[in-house]
């Protein structure tokens, strides 16, 4: 721990978790805090409470060098040097962020802290919070930073150590200078902004790349009018250096626990300074219809009406390699079709991680095996892009669901491997398809 800093984390979901033991990694002396015991003491344990590559082995490093501690008293970070908040900021009923749980952090950490200290928000808040913060912490000599984070699930210890950029957002020199401290960054990684950038510039980034994603499910669905390819028009947009491939694939929309939340607190704080942002509220509409497309799709290619269909979906996640279900467009899918009447049997690579309860309040009966699950289907519908589903026998599941529709939400598979088994093959912006 030499030459290392004393730094706290209140917070541990996915990206407490991930700054913590990321920032121990680095040889600082690391205390995480957090409300809920039980997760606390499954940390202290070295049992992992998320599904996130490399974190395993690097939790249980860190808290066996002593590096790595976890509690459930603020006190415990009475002598830290930089304190990162990562707690929750849900989406209220109206899109605004609900910053309760910062707030309460806030307040707890005034009363533990000492003058000098920093308070670095990477919690996703609107733009003027950190400002009200480093108001409310000046009184006590504690400095205030918005450093927002930047992790795609699934790799997110990668992305914490290997940025490609890093956001500062602070009035003072000193407290910026402490943050990139902690945190080890190549200088040239360092973008400096103020705190309302920073902020801003969070919702902005996850913004942009919800409209890139639901402006290719739109053109997806004008590719399939015309009888052209999204795949080949996302290449050739793709090529283009101003666009870059990133973010072109279409899909059964888009989620998680960022884009929703981020997209609807950036369009409500818009509204609140007379800035209409059609763009992403477009965005936000075309997201919401992507069920009701497929849902269209499979009740034009089935040979039964859909109330009376037996349905395969094949992923429940909201993306590959991370067992997260929340505000998973998969899901969104499933609960759809069941509305409507059909009965759906649910495979995930993750399944034995995912909570049973959101699974059922989806319409979804869970089966642990892709070709049980496939058995007397009337279609089998991807929704989830694990590479997995490639490499399924699609003959044997012809064999137990003959004549079955293959919607294909992600363009995945091998549409010649899956024609071949003799079912039909639905990709998603295909002139065959939908």
């Amino acid at each position: 721990m030499s030459g290392g800093l004393r730094i706290g984390v209140v917070g541990v979901g996915y990206v407490g978790l991930t700054t913590a033991v990321c920032l121990a990694g680095r040889d600082h002396d690391v205390v995480a805090v957090d409300i809920d015991e039980a997760k606390i003491a499954r940390l202290s344990a070295g049992v992992p409470i998320i599904d996130e590559a490399d974190l395993p082995d690097l939790l249980t490093r860190t808290i066996a060098a002593g590096r790595l501690t976890f509690r459930t008293d603020y006190e415990a970070l009475a002598d830290r040097d930089v304190v990162f908040v990562c707690v929750s900021t849900p989406s209220g009923p109206d899109g605004a962020a609900d910053l309760r749980a910062l707030d309460a952090a806030v307040t707890r950490l005034t009363q533990v802290l000492r003058a000098g200290a920093v308070v670095t928000i990477k919690s996703t808040v609107p733009v003027g919070t950190t400002r009200r913060v480093a108001k409310r912490l000046r009184a006590y000599g504690i400095g205030a930073v918005s450093s927002p984070e930047f992790l795609r699930e699934g790799r997110a210890i990668a992305d914490f150590t290997h940025p490609d950029r890093v956001v500062v957002g602070a009035d003072s020199d000193t407290d910026a200078a402490l943050v990139c401290a902690a945190y080890g960054a190549d200088p040239a990684t360092v973008l400096h902004m103020s705190p309302e950038s920073a902020e801003l510039a969070k919702y902005a980034s996850n913004a942009f790349l919800a409209v890139k994603l639901s402006y290719t499910n739109s053109l997806a669905q004008l590719c399939r009018r015309y009888g052209g390819d999204i795949g080949d028009v996302t290449a050739c947009m793709g090529a283009d250096a101003r666009i870059g491939p990133s973010f072109l694939q279409p899909g059964p929309g888009w989620g998680g626990s960022c884009l929703p939340k981020d997209t609807a607190a950036l369009v409500f704080s818009a509204q609140a300074q007379g800035v209409a942002m059609a763009e992403v509220e477009a965005a936000r509409t075309t997201n919401v219809a992507q069920p009701a497309r497929i849902e269209a799709a499979l009740r034009q290619s089935m040979t039964c009406p859909l109330r009376d269909a037996r349905i395969t979906v094949l992923g429940l996640t909201f993306k590959a390699a991370t067992s997260d279900t929340r505000d998973s467009p998969a899901l969104a899918v499933c609960a759809h079709l069941a509305a409507e009447g059909a009965a759906l049997y649910g495979y995930d690579p993750r399944l034995p991680a995912i909570d049973a309860t959101v699974l059922s309040s989806a319409g979804v009966t869970a089966v642990d095996d892709p070709y049980r699950a496939a058995k007397s289907a009337d279609a089998v519908v991807v929704l989830t892009e694990w590479p997995q589903f490639r490499d399924l026998d699609w003959a044997a599941i012809a064999e137990h669901a003959p004549g079955a529709v293959v919607a294909d939400t992600r363009n995945l598979l091998d549409p010649t491997t899956v024609e071949a088994a003799g079912l039909r093959y639905l990709g998603n912006g295909r002139a065959d398809g939908y």
